[in-house]
């Protein structure tokens, strides 16, 4: 797996997966299990690696 996502992506993506992560815990019911969808971008963010941009070709890091 060759990263595909840049700094500022990676830490947008962190911040918005901690942040839907905590719908765990704000949300009752079944509802809040959509809290679960935030580990997509957290741990994409984590790893530097999103399949979906590797799929359309996509690359946010940045050429030196």
């Amino acid at each position: 797996m060759k990263p595909n996502v840049g700094k500022t992506d990676k830490w947008i993506r962190i911040i918005l997966g901690i942040a839907v992560l905590s719908l765990l815990y704000f949300l009752d019911g079944n509802l809040r299990w959509l809290g679960l969808i935030g580990l997509i971008p957290l741990i994409t963010g984590i790893i530097n690696f999103c399949p979906l941009y590797a799929l359309f070709g996509i690359n946010t890091i940045k050429s030196k």
